[in-house]
Protein backbone atom coordinates (compact mmCIF):
# COMPACT_ATOMS: atom_id res chain seq x y z
CA UNK A 1 0.00 0.00 0.00
CA UNK A 2 2.93 2.24 0.49
CA UNK A 3 4.62 1.74 -2.91
CA UNK A 4 1.56 2.96 -4.09
CA UNK A 5 0.91 5.79 -2.76
CA UNK A 6 4.51 6.86 -3.04
CA UNK A 7 3.70 5.92 -7.03
CA UNK A 8 0.96 8.21 -6.91
CA UNK A 9 2.58 10.77 -5.42
CA UNK A 10 5.81 10.31 -7.60
CA UNK A 11 3.68 10.47 -11.07
CA UNK A 12 0.96 13.09 -10.22
CA UNK A 13 4.51 15.38 -9.34
CA UNK A 14 5.97 14.82 -12.64
CA UNK A 15 2.78 15.33 -14.21
CA UNK A 16 2.91 18.85 -12.90
CA UNK A 17 6.43 19.42 -13.78
CA UNK A 18 5.68 18.25 -17.20
CA UNK A 19 2.52 20.09 -17.50
CA UNK A 20 3.96 23.59 -15.62
CA UNK A 21 7.68 23.46 -17.97
CA UNK A 22 5.40 22.97 -21.30
CA UNK A 23 3.63 25.92 -20.78
CA UNK A 24 5.90 28.02 -19.49
CA UNK A 25 8.33 27.26 -22.71
CA UNK A 26 6.01 28.48 -25.53
CA UNK A 27 5.52 32.03 -25.12
CA UNK A 28 9.17 32.42 -25.12
CA UNK A 29 9.98 29.19 -27.47
CA UNK A 30 7.26 30.09 -30.36
CA UNK A 31 8.14 33.89 -31.18
CA UNK A 32 12.01 32.07 -30.94
CA UNK A 33 10.87 29.94 -33.84
CA UNK A 34 9.10 32.37 -35.73
CA UNK A 35 12.47 34.79 -35.34
CA UNK A 36 14.13 31.63 -37.40
CA UNK A 37 11.71 31.38 -39.46
CA UNK A 38 11.35 27.67 -38.77
CA UNK A 39 8.17 27.37 -40.37
CA UNK A 40 6.17 24.99 -41.64
CA UNK A 41 5.96 24.15 -45.74
CA UNK A 42 2.87 22.71 -46.70
CA UNK A 43 2.78 19.93 -49.42
CA UNK A 44 0.85 20.22 -52.35
CA UNK A 45 -0.53 17.34 -52.01
CA UNK A 46 -2.74 17.60 -49.40
CA UNK A 47 -6.13 19.45 -48.75
CA UNK A 48 -6.06 23.09 -50.35
CA UNK A 49 -6.96 25.19 -47.70
CA UNK A 50 -3.77 23.74 -45.53
CA UNK A 51 -1.48 26.29 -47.47
CA UNK A 52 -3.04 28.85 -44.96
CA UNK A 53 -1.01 26.96 -42.32
CA UNK A 54 2.21 27.55 -44.33
CA UNK A 55 4.64 29.46 -41.99
CA UNK A 56 3.41 27.96 -38.71
CA UNK A 57 6.38 27.25 -36.50
CA UNK A 58 7.19 23.58 -36.46
CA UNK A 59 9.84 21.83 -34.19
CA UNK A 60 7.13 22.10 -31.29
CA UNK A 61 8.06 18.77 -30.07
CA UNK A 62 10.93 20.02 -28.31
CA UNK A 63 8.26 21.81 -26.15
CA UNK A 64 7.00 19.02 -24.52
CA UNK A 65 10.24 17.13 -24.73
CA UNK A 66 11.88 19.38 -22.68
CA UNK A 67 8.83 18.90 -20.04
CA UNK A 68 9.12 15.20 -19.91
CA UNK A 69 12.99 15.98 -19.15
CA UNK A 70 12.46 18.35 -16.88
CA UNK A 71 9.86 15.54 -15.04
CA UNK A 72 12.41 13.36 -15.01
CA UNK A 73 15.47 14.95 -13.72
CA UNK A 74 13.19 16.58 -11.01
CA UNK A 75 11.89 13.35 -9.81
CA UNK A 76 16.06 11.72 -10.49
CA UNK A 77 17.07 14.45 -8.15
CA UNK A 78 14.55 13.51 -5.35
CA UNK A 79 15.10 9.74 -5.43
CA UNK A 80 18.95 10.48 -5.34
CA UNK A 81 18.51 12.81 -2.56
CA UNK A 82 16.23 10.16 -0.81
CA UNK A 83 18.53 7.32 -1.35
CA UNK A 84 15.77 5.38 -3.10
CA UNK A 85 17.12 5.76 -7.43
CA UNK A 86 17.37 1.80 -8.48
CA UNK A 87 16.41 -0.12 -11.37
CA UNK A 88 12.20 0.79 -11.45
CA UNK A 89 13.05 4.02 -12.16
CA UNK A 90 16.05 3.72 -14.46
CA UNK A 91 13.50 1.96 -16.92
CA UNK A 92 11.95 5.33 -16.82
CA UNK A 93 14.81 7.17 -17.92
CA UNK A 94 15.45 4.15 -20.13
CA UNK A 95 12.15 4.83 -21.97
CA UNK A 96 12.51 8.78 -21.98
CA UNK A 97 16.67 8.52 -23.95
CA UNK A 98 15.40 5.47 -26.37
CA UNK A 99 12.61 8.28 -26.93
CA UNK A 100 14.68 10.92 -27.29
CA UNK A 101 16.72 9.10 -29.98
CA UNK A 102 14.20 8.68 -32.01
CA UNK A 103 12.88 12.71 -31.57
CA UNK A 104 16.70 13.19 -32.90
CA UNK A 105 15.93 11.59 -36.09
CA UNK A 106 12.76 13.72 -36.34
CA UNK A 107 14.98 16.74 -35.37
CA UNK A 108 17.50 16.04 -38.41
CA UNK A 109 14.33 15.37 -40.83
CA UNK A 110 13.19 18.81 -39.64
CA UNK A 111 16.23 20.84 -40.08
CA UNK A 112 16.90 19.79 -43.07
CA UNK A 113 12.86 20.82 -43.82
CA UNK A 114 13.18 24.19 -42.28
CA UNK A 115 16.75 25.52 -42.73
CA UNK A 116 18.15 23.46 -45.88
CA UNK A 117 14.71 24.25 -47.12
CA UNK A 118 14.46 20.82 -48.54
CA UNK A 119 10.64 20.02 -48.06
CA UNK A 120 10.75 16.30 -47.60
CA UNK A 121 13.51 16.18 -45.61
CA UNK A 122 15.48 12.68 -45.18
CA UNK A 123 14.78 9.98 -47.26
CA UNK A 124 12.61 7.32 -46.46
CA UNK A 125 15.28 4.70 -46.60
CA UNK A 126 17.09 6.86 -44.52
CA UNK A 127 14.61 7.12 -41.71
CA UNK A 128 13.65 3.46 -41.88
CA UNK A 129 17.53 2.13 -41.24
CA UNK A 130 17.94 4.79 -38.57
CA UNK A 131 15.34 3.70 -36.37
CA UNK A 132 15.34 -0.12 -37.59
CA UNK A 133 19.26 0.82 -35.82
CA UNK A 134 17.82 2.37 -33.07
CA UNK A 135 15.27 -0.54 -32.04
CA UNK A 136 18.13 -2.91 -32.24
CA UNK A 137 19.96 -1.18 -29.83
CA UNK A 138 16.83 -0.52 -26.99
CA UNK A 139 16.76 -4.27 -27.06
CA UNK A 140 20.43 -5.15 -26.86
CA UNK A 141 20.47 -2.64 -23.75
CA UNK A 142 17.96 -4.30 -22.50
CA UNK A 143 20.00 -7.32 -22.64
CA UNK A 144 23.01 -6.34 -21.51
CA UNK A 145 21.51 -5.06 -18.40
CA UNK A 146 19.89 -8.33 -17.49
CA UNK A 147 16.27 -7.06 -17.91
CA UNK A 148 15.17 -8.59 -21.23
CA UNK A 149 11.96 -10.22 -21.02
CA UNK A 150 10.67 -11.93 -24.10
CA UNK A 151 7.14 -12.48 -22.71
CA UNK A 152 4.48 -10.63 -24.31
CA UNK A 153 0.47 -11.10 -22.57
CA UNK A 154 -1.84 -12.21 -24.86
CA UNK A 155 -4.74 -10.01 -24.38
CA UNK A 156 -8.58 -11.01 -22.94
CA UNK A 157 -6.65 -14.26 -21.39
CA UNK A 158 -3.99 -14.86 -18.51
CA UNK A 159 -1.95 -16.38 -20.71
CA UNK A 160 1.90 -15.46 -21.49
CA UNK A 161 3.42 -16.38 -24.99
CA UNK A 162 7.69 -16.06 -24.07
CA UNK A 163 9.47 -15.76 -27.44
CA UNK A 164 12.49 -17.06 -28.54
CA UNK A 165 15.40 -13.94 -28.69
CA UNK A 166 15.39 -15.46 -32.31
CA UNK A 167 12.11 -13.92 -32.73
CA UNK A 168 11.37 -11.26 -30.17
CA UNK A 169 14.33 -9.09 -31.28
CA UNK A 170 12.41 -8.62 -34.68
CA UNK A 171 9.10 -8.31 -33.10
CA UNK A 172 10.30 -5.05 -31.06
CA UNK A 173 11.54 -3.74 -33.92
CA UNK A 174 8.90 -4.46 -36.23
CA UNK A 175 6.17 -2.88 -33.26
CA UNK A 176 8.77 0.08 -32.32
CA UNK A 177 9.06 1.08 -36.17
CA UNK A 178 5.44 0.18 -37.21
CA UNK A 179 4.13 2.75 -34.29
CA UNK A 180 6.73 5.29 -34.77
CA UNK A 181 5.39 6.14 -38.23
CA UNK A 182 1.84 5.55 -37.73
CA UNK A 183 1.77 8.11 -34.94
CA UNK A 184 4.07 10.44 -37.40
CA UNK A 185 1.12 9.69 -40.46
CA UNK A 186 -1.42 10.69 -37.16
CA UNK A 187 0.25 14.15 -36.91
CA UNK A 188 -1.65 15.69 -40.12
CA UNK A 189 -4.32 18.28 -38.56
CA UNK A 190 -4.08 20.85 -35.39
CA UNK A 191 -3.89 18.90 -32.12
CA UNK A 192 -4.75 15.30 -33.32
CA UNK A 193 -1.39 13.16 -32.77
CA UNK A 194 -1.11 14.99 -29.28
CA UNK A 195 -4.80 14.70 -28.17
CA UNK A 196 -4.77 11.25 -29.57
CA UNK A 197 -1.04 10.10 -28.01
CA UNK A 198 -2.78 12.54 -24.66
CA UNK A 199 -5.46 9.91 -24.14
CA UNK A 200 -3.10 6.49 -25.39
CA UNK A 201 -0.74 7.65 -22.58
CA UNK A 202 -3.28 7.99 -19.63
CA UNK A 203 -4.58 4.47 -20.41
CA UNK A 204 -0.19 3.41 -19.81
CA UNK A 205 -0.42 5.47 -17.00
CA UNK A 206 -3.33 3.82 -15.28
CA UNK A 207 -2.57 0.36 -16.90
CA UNK A 208 1.29 0.56 -15.40
CA UNK A 209 -0.02 1.95 -11.89
CA UNK A 210 -2.87 0.02 -11.46
CA UNK A 211 -2.66 -3.38 -13.61
CA UNK A 212 1.23 -3.70 -13.04
CA UNK A 213 2.43 -1.58 -10.33
CA UNK A 214 5.33 -0.53 -12.48
CA UNK A 215 6.92 2.64 -10.86
CA UNK A 216 9.41 3.74 -13.63
CA UNK A 217 6.41 3.37 -16.43
CA UNK A 218 3.62 5.32 -14.39
CA UNK A 219 6.22 8.50 -13.94
CA UNK A 220 6.82 7.88 -17.79
CA UNK A 221 3.30 7.83 -19.12
CA UNK A 222 2.36 10.45 -16.55
CA UNK A 223 4.62 12.83 -17.42
CA UNK A 224 3.57 12.31 -21.32
CA UNK A 225 0.08 13.25 -20.53
CA UNK A 226 1.44 16.02 -18.46
CA UNK A 227 3.84 17.82 -21.03
CA UNK A 228 1.09 16.59 -23.95
CA UNK A 229 -1.96 18.47 -22.14
CA UNK A 230 0.38 21.56 -21.82
CA UNK A 231 1.45 21.49 -25.50
CA UNK A 232 -1.97 21.24 -26.70
CA UNK A 233 -2.45 24.85 -25.09
CA UNK A 234 -0.74 25.90 -28.18
CA UNK A 235 -1.36 23.00 -30.72
CA UNK A 236 -4.95 22.94 -30.82
CA UNK A 237 -7.22 24.46 -33.66
CA UNK A 238 -5.75 27.10 -35.04
CA UNK A 239 -2.18 25.53 -34.51
CA UNK A 240 0.40 28.47 -32.59
CA UNK A 241 2.84 25.47 -33.25
CA UNK A 242 3.67 22.01 -34.70
CA UNK A 243 5.63 19.43 -33.27
CA UNK A 244 7.04 18.07 -36.29
CA UNK A 245 8.59 14.86 -36.71
CA UNK A 246 10.83 16.03 -34.01
CA UNK A 247 8.18 15.29 -31.55
CA UNK A 248 5.77 12.72 -33.53
CA UNK A 249 8.80 10.46 -33.35
CA UNK A 250 9.36 10.63 -29.64
CA UNK A 251 5.47 10.18 -29.10
CA UNK A 252 5.75 7.36 -31.78
CA UNK A 253 8.61 5.61 -29.70
CA UNK A 254 7.10 6.59 -26.25
CA UNK A 255 3.80 4.83 -27.04
CA UNK A 256 5.82 1.81 -28.44
CA UNK A 257 8.01 1.37 -25.88
CA UNK A 258 5.61 1.87 -23.15
CA UNK A 259 3.54 -1.35 -24.83
CA UNK A 260 6.78 -3.35 -24.81
CA UNK A 261 7.75 -2.37 -20.99
CA UNK A 262 4.17 -4.30 -19.73
CA UNK A 263 4.21 -6.64 -22.67
CA UNK A 264 1.54 -5.69 -23.69
CA UNK A 265 2.51 -4.81 -27.68
CA UNK A 266 -0.68 -6.80 -29.09
CA UNK A 267 -2.94 -4.33 -27.20
CA UNK A 268 -1.97 -1.62 -28.88
CA UNK A 269 -4.24 -2.88 -31.89
CA UNK A 270 -7.32 -1.70 -29.77
CA UNK A 271 -5.35 1.11 -27.70
CA UNK A 272 -3.37 2.83 -31.06
CA UNK A 273 -6.40 2.21 -33.21
CA UNK A 274 -6.07 5.09 -35.11
CA UNK A 275 -2.67 5.38 -35.87
CA UNK A 276 -3.21 2.00 -37.00
CA UNK A 277 -6.64 3.03 -39.01
CA UNK A 278 -4.41 6.19 -40.46
CA UNK A 279 -1.62 3.77 -41.87
CA UNK A 280 -3.58 1.11 -43.31
CA UNK A 281 -5.33 3.81 -45.51
CA UNK A 282 -2.14 4.48 -46.62
CA UNK A 283 -0.86 1.26 -47.56
CA UNK A 284 -4.43 0.61 -48.87
CA UNK A 285 -4.93 3.78 -50.76
CA UNK A 286 -1.19 3.15 -52.29
CA UNK A 287 -1.69 -0.53 -52.95
CA UNK A 288 -5.54 0.18 -54.59
CA UNK A 289 -4.39 3.15 -56.82
CA UNK A 290 -1.44 1.21 -57.97
CA UNK A 291 -3.39 -2.12 -59.15
CA UNK A 292 -6.22 0.24 -60.74
CA UNK A 293 -3.74 1.81 -62.73
CA UNK A 294 -2.04 -1.14 -64.06
CA UNK A 295 -4.68 -3.19 -64.72
CA UNK A 296 -6.64 0.15 -65.87
CA UNK A 297 -4.26 2.43 -67.22
CA UNK A 298 -5.89 4.96 -64.47
CA UNK A 299 -5.41 5.25 -61.10
CA UNK A 300 -8.55 5.05 -58.65
CA UNK A 301 -8.86 5.87 -54.98
CA UNK A 302 -10.61 4.02 -51.99
CA UNK A 303 -10.82 7.49 -50.26
CA UNK A 304 -10.74 10.45 -50.99
CA UNK A 305 -7.45 11.78 -49.75
CA UNK A 306 -5.04 9.71 -47.26
CA UNK A 307 -4.34 9.53 -44.44
CA UNK A 308 -7.60 8.80 -43.15
CA UNK A 309 -8.14 11.89 -41.79
CA UNK A 310 -7.91 13.83 -44.67
CA UNK A 311 -10.73 11.30 -46.43
CA UNK A 312 -13.07 13.15 -43.65
CA UNK A 313 -11.83 16.45 -43.91
CA UNK A 314 -12.77 16.36 -47.66
CA UNK A 315 -16.18 14.73 -46.19
CA UNK A 316 -16.79 18.06 -44.99
CA UNK A 317 -15.67 17.12 -41.61
CA UNK A 318 -14.17 20.34 -39.69
CA UNK A 319 -10.19 19.98 -37.92
CA UNK A 320 -12.04 20.18 -34.18
CA UNK A 321 -14.69 17.43 -35.33
CA UNK A 322 -12.39 14.95 -36.59
CA UNK A 323 -9.61 15.46 -33.79
CA UNK A 324 -12.86 15.09 -30.85
CA UNK A 325 -13.83 11.84 -32.95
CA UNK A 326 -10.46 10.31 -33.34
CA UNK A 327 -9.99 11.24 -29.56
CA UNK A 328 -13.32 9.98 -28.36
CA UNK A 329 -12.76 6.83 -30.44
CA UNK A 330 -8.80 6.14 -28.92
CA UNK A 331 -10.92 6.71 -25.37
CA UNK A 332 -13.92 4.41 -25.59
CA UNK A 333 -11.02 1.48 -27.48
CA UNK A 334 -8.75 2.08 -24.58
CA UNK A 335 -11.33 1.38 -21.83
CA UNK A 336 -12.16 -1.88 -23.78
CA UNK A 337 -8.43 -2.57 -23.50
CA UNK A 338 -8.24 -2.38 -20.13
CA UNK A 339 -10.11 -5.76 -19.87
CA UNK A 340 -7.79 -7.34 -21.94
CA UNK A 341 -5.24 -6.61 -19.24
Amino acid sequence: MEILKEMLTSSLLAFAVALVVTLVIGPVYIPWLRKLKFGQEIREEGPKWHQKKSGTPTMGGIMFISGIAASIIVMSVILAVKSNFDTTFGRCVLLFLVSLAFGMIGFIDDYIKVVKKRNLGLTAAQKFIMQILLAAVYVIVLYLMDSLDTAVKIPFTDMEWTMPLWLYIPFVMFVVVGVVNAVNLTDGLDGLASSVTAAVSLFFAFASYIAFSEYGVTVFSMSVFGALLGFLCYNKYPAKVFMGDTGSLFLGAAVALMAIDLKIPILLILVGFVYFAETLSVILQTAYFKYTKKKYGEGRRIFKMSPLHHHFEMCGWSEKKIVAVFTLVTVVLSAAAWFGL
